[in-house]
């Protein structure tokens, strides 16, 4: 059913304050809720809806607003519900009248509006967050037309991948699926299952390779002896058969594996098993286990910083050149703006994009005074994928799936430029009351000097 709408002052709130009566509307939360366009929201998500069926969703502004705090400040799910019952600011952002005492939703929420909404229709609120820039004069039209781009990895929150975890993870996935199905096993192994995987990694630690191998061997036994007597349990049972696939899936293909295996095959986690390993070069982190995201930012900083124009997940690894043509059209479609000059570093040597518009770092032949200089600025988008891990949630993607992957990726992007956002309106603030504490104190009359300014 359609989303609700927040309804104005009826009969039951005549004594009650209005929030707006008791805030400060200088606070750059308040000055933020002006600048965004949230009708847009609802035009954009209401085909997600149908009329008249089911219990009435809830209001589009609400569930966005909450998505915009949640990555603007790297919140969980759970903080963020926490802090609208315990901010009269947040709850004024989200577009309450009134000041709520009971969360008008359950955390999973949350979670259902993803999934709903899904990564394509993402794209609108990193669009709104640029067209509230623009409105704030943060941004122009004239820092879409250059952009630098670059790929990062975007670790996914899974432990670190070694034999004897995933072999022991395995044992204790499917002992405890039994149980909760009423199959009885000969042999659960969970116990001596989690004694050998410390084993192991003590063994491991202290240099005894041989006898840490014996130990993954055991588990890895233990492991067919188990799916194999559930197979043969659940033999006749399709209803059992269904609920066990995809992990009997999983595990078979655990054991098939070996060590030297490489590709996208690889399997590096029982619970998300679309996780990629991904070396980069970097001398602190040899690997990393999560997806390759490409970003595109603006080249030149723009007056309230170096936004973000566009961010999409790659699966399956792909080289950095094949994924150029794709990350340009995106910045297109979400600016409406035709990239004129787009600045990559070598690792895009090969690309599959208009060669006259694409600028790879250390050119000689061709550049003028201003695109060599802005060729030294495409070094600045490494410090911002740096504060989208450090500040947002890039650095560690707590959501489910390949959707998730992507979901988290564009949000990361909008966090980022929220938090730029929000850093202008407090410098505007600042520069307001230092320009008046000035007019004050000069031989002018304040209201003179407001005339003049």
């Amino acid at each position: 059913m359609l989303p609700k709408r927040t309804s104005p002052q009826d009969d039951l709130e005549l004594f009650r304050s209005r929030l707006e009566n008791v805030i400060d509307q200088r606070r750059p939360l308040v000055r933020l809720a002006r600048l965004i366009d949230w009708p847009v929201f609802d035009e954009r998500f209401g085909t997600l809806y149908v009329e008249g069926a089911g219990r009435p969703g809830l209001p589009t502004r609400l569930m966005v607003a909450l998505h915009l705090l949640k990555h603007m400040d790297a919140l969980s799910d759970e903080a963020v519900c926490a802090r609208y019952l315990d901010s009269p600011y947040v709850q004024a952002f989200c577009g309450e009248t009134y000041f709520q005492h009971a969360l008008p939703l359950d955390r999973s929420s949350m979670t259902r509006w993803r999934q709903r909404v899904g990564a394509a229709r993402m794209e609108v609120l990193l669009a709104e967050t640029l067209a509230a820039a623009e409105r704030a004069e943060a941004v122009g039209d004239r820092h879409y037309r250059r952009v630098s781009i670059d790929t990062t990895v975007q670790p996914k929150a899974v432990a670190h991948p070694t034999d004897s975890k995933l072999l022991q993870r395995g044992i204790e996935t499917l002992a405890r699926m039994a149980r909760r199905h009423g199959i009885t096993l000969r042999q659960s192994y969970r116990r001596v299952a989690r004694h050998a995987q410390r084993e192991a990694a003590r063994l491991h630690h202290g240099g005894k390779r041989r006898e840490a191998e014996a130990r993954v061997r055991k588990l890895r036994t233990w492991l067919g002896r188990l799916a194999r007597d559930i197979a043969r349990k659940i033999d006749g049972d399709a209803a059992a058969k269904a609920a066990f696939a995809e992990t009997l899936g999983l595990v078979n293909r655990l054991l098939r594996q070996k060590r030297s295996e490489r590709g996208a095959d690889k399997l590096y986690s029982l619970h998300a098993p679309e996780v990629e390993c991904i070396g980069k070069g970097k001398a602190k982190t040899r690997f990393e286990f999560g997806v390759k995201v490409s970003v595109a930012t603006t080249n030149a900083a723009a007056p309230g910083g170096q936004f973000i124009l566009g961010m999409q997940s790659l699966r399956g690894n792909p080289y950095d050149g094949h994924t150029l043509a794709g990350q340009i059209a995106q910045a297109e479609r979400i600016t409406g703006v035709a990239i004129d000059r787009a600045y990559v570093d070598r690792g895009y040597r090969g690309h599959d994009a208009d060669r006259p518009r694409v600028f790879i770092s250390r050119r000689k032949r061709g550049i003028t005074p201003t695109i060599r200089r802005e060729l030294r600025r495409r070094a600045a988008i490494e410090p911002v994928i740096g504060h989208m891990k450090t500040d947002g949630h890039l650095g560690r993607n707590f959501l489910r799936g390949a959707d998730g992957d992507a979901i988290n990726a564009i949000l990361a992007g909008v966090g980022h430029n929220l938090r730029l956002l929000r850093r202008w309106l407090i410098a505007l603030i600042c520069a307001l009351f230092t320009w008046l504490r000035a007019a004050a104190t000069s031989s002018r009359p304040v209201f003179s000097a407001l005339q003049i300014g």
